[in-house]
């Protein structure tokens, strides 16, 4: 699926499954919803209304379902009927799984998602993974016809009618966020070092009319980013802080995304064993959806200043690299006391967040990150793992993960029980804990946090998303739709404003009130 154009349309217009390949996915209760006459032009002839019943009616998912209507150019295929709490409506997991294993085959295909106007953006955002970019087969190289893939959403439920042209370019530019998001994680360091992932951020930046701050190698050390410089210094490629910068006029607050970019983690002299380091090169996931994440959203316009704070490293072995025992001062001004080389993430992100609220003077900082393998212990798979100083973030990222199909769920915020598991009797930490079976992930997250300081007043999100960020040996570009939905306040789209967690419909009175003040606050 390397090769794929996705394209979403109001209507991807009329042509017969020998012609075009189709597949149709939605709920059973939504399937049943669409007029015979909204979907007749895709099916005809081939398929006559009283086989499309039949199909529907002979549909029982559990969890999903699907149904040949045509050989293998046609199908229909069944979302779960309900979904628990800690899920999102849209199903947007089975939206992927389903694209990949019931699309027919071709050049030209259509999928045809059928959905209720709230979930069309997590659904589009699902269909999106389905497609991977990167690849390295020789096949898929000599092949130089495009593939091309439409998408029409039929929206059905009380707010039903066609999606607008603002709409579907929204659509368009998330899914190129999570594309690229996924074709950066995917790609190996040989093609994905330091170098090439400032290339891909200047890439960025040229399309936005944005020119990046770039602070790299030896002028870290020198401005005092012993976190970055210390985990980076001993790769070819040297380490870098990377921030892209959008300030519009009329801002009323600062909010800075902050995102591990490890481009390769072998674990530093505290190596990885032959079974564990295959796969890290997935380590900038973080740095990759906030990437992908920053550029759409600037693209439907944000309405308060946005930075993209990128800490790149390659977590390398070689004469200069540091040992355990080693002490870094970070650009916090507090001294780490290294005793594991392989808890790397958490140095580079404690100087990228501290650079976000002292020199880039954010009122709110969202570090992301492929930080701890325990995340998948504690939150699993397909859930992101957060962790804020403030309750109502904690809320708002829960819901903003069911709205936007990126799901998440909440660690356990309590430094006073946890951080002196990095107590040392020479420096003010150590970086890695004494008892790895007491809250890993969120100790891990106070390591930044503690950077910042507990009392810092203003609003700190740690999202952990080690597991999220693959799908078995392909990324996700998970984290790209959970930004865009939880910061969906702030932006000029209508569409991310209906997806975020704080929209008009979600609101009390006083939560307008508050939104209607002088100082616009997301939360």
């Amino acid at each position: 699926m390397a090769n794929v154009s996705l394209e979403y349309a109001a209507s991807a217009g009329d042509s017969e499954p020998q012609s075009r390949p189709v597949l149709i996915i939605g709920q059973q209760t939504n399937l049943q919803r669409v007029a015979w006459s909204q979907i007749k032009g895709k099916l005809q002839p081939v398929v006559t209304k009283e086989i499309w019943q039949a199909a529907l009616s002979a549909l029982n998912p559990n969890p999903t379902d699907s149904c040949p209507l045509y050989l293998n150019q046609a199908v229909v295929a069944a979302l779960p009927s309900r979904v628990s709490r800690h899920n999102s409506q849209s199903s947007a997991h089975f939206v992927s799984r389903l694209v990949r294993s019931c699309l027919p085959g071709g050049n030209n295909r259509c999928i045809v998602m059928v959905c209720e106007r709230s979930e069309v953006f997590p659904s589009s955002c699902a269909i999106a993974r389905a497609f991977p970019i990167f690849s390295r087969r020789s096949t898929s190289s000599r092949r130089a016809e495009k593939k091309r893939v439409t998408v029409e959403i039929v929206v059905v439920g009380q707010e039903s009618g066609s999606l607008s042209v603002a709409e579907l370019e929204c659509l368009s530019n998330a899914a190129h966020g999570v594309r690229m998001a996924a074709r950066i994680v995917d790609t190996p360091c040989n093609e994905m070092n330091t170098d090439h992932f400032l290339d891909e951020i200047k890439a960025v930046g040229a399309e936005l009319g944005i020119t990046p701050v770039i602070i790299r190698g030896e002028e870290l050390k020198q401005k005092g980013f012993g976190g970055i410089y210390g985990v980076g210094k001993a790769a070819e490629h040297p380490p870098a802080l990377a921030v892209l910068s959008h300030k519009p006029d009329g801002a009323t607050q600062t909010i800075a995304w902050v995102g591990k970019g490890i481009v390769y983690d072998t674990g530093g002299l505290s190596i990885k064993g032959k079974t564990t380091m295959p796969g890290m090169k997935r380590d900038c996931g973080g740095a990759a959806a906030i990437l992908g994440a920053f550029s759409a959203t600037i693209k439907q316009g944000f309405k308060d200043n946005l930075h993209a704070v990128f800490c790149l490293a390659e977590n390398s072995v070689g004469p200069t690299a540091t040992r355990p025992d080693d002490i870094h001062t970070l650009y916090s001004g507090k001294t780490v006391e290294i005793n594991n080389t392989d808890a790397e993430g958490r140095l580079v992100l404690a100087d990228g967040v501290v650079y976000a609220s002292r020199d880039l003077s954010a009122d709110i900082i969202l570090d992301m990150a492929t930080l701890t393998g325990a995340q998948g212990i504690s939150t699993g798979k397909y859930h992101a793992a957060v962790m804020t100083n403030s309750e109502q973030w904690e809320v708002a990222c829960v819901r903003a993960g069911r709205s936007s199909g990126d799901l998440a769920h909440p660690l356990v915020y309590c430094p006073e029980l946890h951080f002196s598991e990095f107590t040392s009797a020479i420096a003010d930490m150590k970086n890695s804990v004494a008892d790895r079976e007491n809250a890993q992930s969120s100790c891990a997250g106070l390591f930044i946090g503690s950077h910042l300081g507990f009392d810092w007043p203003g609003v700190w999100v740690h999202v952990d998303i080690a597991s999220p960020v693959h799908a078995g040996e392909r990324a996700t570009g998970f984290g790209v739709a959970l930004l865009m939905a939880l910061f969906g306040q702030a932006s000029e789209d209508s569409m991310l404003n209906q997806v975020s967690p704080l929209s008009a419909a979600t609101n009390t009175p006083g939560d307008q009130m508050e939104r209607d003040c002088k100082r616009r606050r997301l939360v």
